[in-house]
């Protein structure tokens, strides 16, 4: 682990688990795995958060379906999350649950401070409400027949007597924030949306119901239930806590509350960028450092759905393809923060060019002729390559460029500038052809080609570590080494920052090309 103080604290939404995960939570938690092993390799003391919402109406009517209690529906799910999370390759710090005793704990700490604020009060309240969002709707959000945009179900009609949050208490408050922090939501285009929905007024909303059973007991009235949002994202404070450590807001907020970015999709951007601020500053905590809203995924340019059959399934696609074809696909297909489509022409096709035929055969042909011709070591102790395929400065810049794209977490863009320099990179030795120098006899010249070769190729394994973990190590080791140290090697990075001897090792191909007629199980 690192030693010094930086911290950084990164979460997936808290996943609500009426369902084995899909695609779309995938998606996010690659994203995710990607950013924070970035971290990691830069120094930082990385808490990865992950988790499942447990509570609701939904949840407890899932349950019953299917004969259960909700808690045994609940352990099933949030078990079917992690099994998807160790097949992606998941480094995950945490994973909280909202059925856990700390977490209750957590909340009615919560709920007490907010209650002693001022911010909570007992009212009737009578309006639209979407199960499937766990969400109040206004009639203008809805589509004709009253139905949710987002879940195509109508609404129900309800009134009930509950708690409810003073949210409109905040509304210059959460403004001037959001003023004065422009990072704080991102992408910008976000940022716009929810300035949108502030300036139409907050409207205070209901905290508690009645008529749910299966929920976290309000601590001022025990027939009363939390509400599933106000309960969810305390999640984020409740996951920080140690095993055993004795479960109160101080310790939760201790060591990585100070630098928390917040990933999700943009369905729920409203209750992490407006609710969830408010209910903070309420408490008295402090704000988290970003809201990231990214977009939804489509397939064959069709909204996917189980009701038509439109759908990715994430397990059969890791088995057919391996876990770092699939995170790297999405990762390098998809402008981070922008909806984005899967076919699989557009699978095949990314992994084929960019992993097969681009790094794969540049890794195997220098490898190979190391291994042919200098029995796999290559020696340039004493001696200089000279900058010999003309590269060094393109990767000075493509180191800088890539690393200002991790920090703004433009993960796509990141992969281009590195991928663009893979193709300078195949060019330059394409143009020194090292076999024909060696065939020539000019040995001293085949040697710079190829330790500058394979130089580049250390650097690159080292950047795309935090893309496709699996093949970052196994290119390490067939360049000689034993190991990729996932907290130090970022220190590692650059021209000639390396011993002066490889040993290589002949291996596999790192990405055999992918039968153009192999089908992707839908």
């Amino acid at each position: 682990m690192p030693q010094d103080n930086k911290t950084f604290y990164i979460t997936t939404p808290i996943y609500y688990v009426n369902d084995v995960p899909h695609i779309g939570s995938a998606y996010t938690t690659i994203a995710c795995d990607c950013i924070s092993r970035y971290k990691r390799l830069k120094g930082f003391d990385v808490c990865f958060l992950t988790g499942t919402d447990e509570h609701g109406q939904k949840i407890f009517k899932s349950a019953k379906e299917q004969n259960k209690s909700p808690q045994e529906h609940c352990d099933f799910i949030a078990g079917k999350f992690k099994e998807l999370w160790t097949l992606l390759n998941i480094t995950y710090s945490r994973f909280s649950r909202t059925t856990s005793e700390k977490h209750e704990k957590i909340v009615q700490e919560f709920f007490k401070k907010v209650l002693d604020k001022g911010d909570i009060y007992e009212s009737f309240y009578e309006g639209l409400y979407c199960e499937g969002c766990e969400d109040f709707k206004g009639e203008k959000e809805l589509l004709e027949g009253s139905l949710c945009p987002i879940h195509k179900l109508k609404v129900q009609d309800y009134k009930e007597k509950n708690y409810f949050f003073a949210l409109s208490k905040y509304q210059d408050k959460l403004t001037k924030f959001l003023n004065e922090n422009p990072d704080f939501i991102e992408p910008p285009y976000r940022k716009n949306e929810v300035l949108g929905w502030v300036k139409e007024g907050l409207k205070d909303f209901p905290v508690t119901r009645q008529s749910v059973s299966w929920g976290i007991p309000a601590p001022n009235d025990p027939k009363q239930t939390i509400y599933v949002w106000f309960d969810a994202l305390i999640a984020y404070l409740s996951g920080l806590l140690d095993e055993n450590e004795e479960p109160t807001i101080k310790n939760s907020i201790k060591k990585y509350w100070s630098s928390v970015v917040h990933i999700i999709g943009k369905d729920i951007l409203r209750f992490h960028a407006v609710y969830w601020p408010c209910m903070l500053m309420s408490a008295g905590l402090s704000l988290p450092n970003k809201v990231f809203g990214h977009g939804f995924l489509t397939k064959d340019g069709e909204k996917m759905g189980k009701t038509t059959g439109n759908i990715i399934d994430p397990y059969k696609l890791i088995d057919e393809f391996g876990c770092d074809a699939v995170r790297f696909f999405f990762l390098r297909e998809i402008t981070f923060g922008k909806d984005g489509d899967f076919t699989r022409e557009n699978f095949i096709n990314r992994i084929n060019s960019d992993l097969a035929n681009n790094l794969g055969n540049l890794l195997n042909r220098s490898l190979n002729l190391v291994i042919k011709n200098f029995n796999g070591t290559l020696n340039m102790e004493g001696k200089t390559t000279g900058n010999f395929l003309g590269l060094k400065e393109k990767f000075e810049s493509t180191i800088v460029g890539f690393e200002k794209h991790m920090d703004n977490l433009e993960l796509k863009e990141a992969l281009d500038i590195l991928w663009q320099f893979i193709d300078n990179t195949n060019k330059a030795f394409n143009d020194k052809v090292p076999w024909k120098l060696i065939k020539n006899n000019e040995i001293e010249a085949a040697k710079c080609c190829l330790y500058e070769t394979l130089d580049i190729l250390r650097n690159i394994s080292i950047l795309v570590n935090p893309f496709i973990p699996e093949t970052s190590l196994k290119i390490y080791k067939q360049l000689g080494y034993d190991k990729l140290d996932e907290y130090k090697e970022w220190g590692n990075l650059g021209w000639g920052n390396n011993k002066n001897i490889f040993s290589v090792k002949e291996g596999s191909l790192i990405f055999p090309r992918i039968d153009t007629k192999s089908p992707i199980s839908n």
